[in-house]
């Protein structure tokens, strides 16, 4: 074989997006609102599903470099303190007549990276990220919605919220901190029913995972959207399993994130959680 052909086989490095900071607006007092624009964010190819995210690369601070920059090459020339890391972020919005990509952010002081991130953002900084990914949309052939998250799952239910299909029929729970988090600016169509739910002191997740299991569904088909913390995802994966099956047509659940972890240790695991579930979940032998 030539090196000619050789070369052809190797994988294409992928190119990151790099888009500018056009305006931030704190929505709560724990979730900031930044819109992204530029050309690097021409033929986005977004739209098609309510739960498309991009892969963030963000520096951590101190680091004298900003965006663009060559991932490979700052991990090869620089000790690991350095590096930027990825967090994974739902989009909000996209806007691709105006060119406007909206992203939320969860944030708490000066925990974490992305959070003091968007806090900190100003427009014409610049970010760049991958993506988006993306496989969830409201099946119009459903008889009923469901939709249910903590914070990190709230754009992705906004979006849905959008993109029902007229007239269906929808549950929608959100577990927030406490009511300052409620966002009065959603769409709520008619036939949805939303239930803001605050936490308080609880864990993440319990105060969702009681109202769900308290609720009375719908008869025939639902859609589900499940997401959030982890732990309640997989209590709340159990009870639906329980009362309405689970067909992967129908559903989407999964963990964003996990209580006393980090992105990179949960996404680390993540695999093989999803694979204790999948067991747990298998018929018994005959």
């Amino acid at each position: 074989m030539t090196e000619a052909r050789q070369a052809t086989r190797q994988p294409r490095k992928r190119t990151p997006r790099v888009a500018e900071v056009l305006r931030t607006t704190r929505l709560t007092p724990h979730m900031i609102r930044v819109v992204l624009g530029g050309e690097g964010l021409g033929d986005l190819p977004a739209g098609e599903f309510t739960d498309h995210y991009v892969k963030l690369q963000l520096p951590p601070a101190g680091a004298g470099y900003t965006a663009p920059y060559d991932v490979d090459e700052l991990r090869a020339t620089l000790p690991p303190e350095q590096w930027p890391v990825t967090r994974t972020y739902t989009v909000r919005a996209w806007d691709a007549e105006a060119g406007e990509l909206t992203i939320d952010f969860v944030h708490h002081g000066d925990v974490g990276v992305a959070g003091p991130w968007a806090a900190a953002a100003q427009p014409g900084d610049r970010i760049q990220f991958m993506g988006p990914g993306g496989a969830y949309r409201p099946h119009p052939g459903a008889d009923w919605h469901l939709l249910a998250g903590d914070e990190a799952a709230l754009p992705a239910i906004a979006a849905a919220l959008e993109g029902l299909p007229a007239g269906a029929r929808a549950l929608a729970f959100v577990e927030v901190a406490g009511p300052e988090e409620e966002q009065p600016d959603l769409t709520v169509p008619a036939g949805t029913e939303l239930r803001w739910l605050h936490r308080g002191d609880g864990e993440p997740g319990e105060t969702l995972v009681a109202a769900v299991r308290a609720a009375e569904l719908p008869p025939g088909r639902g859609h589900l959207f499940v997401h959030g913390e982890a732990h309640a995802v997989r209590e709340l994966r159990r009870h639906l399993r329980a009362v309405c099956g689970l067909d992967a047509e129908w559903t989407s659940i999964s963990g964003y994130w996990r209580r006393g972890d980090t992105e990179d240790g949960w996404q680390s695991t993540k695999q093989e959680w999803n694979a204790q579930i999948a067991a747990e979940e298998a018929p018994a032998p005959a």
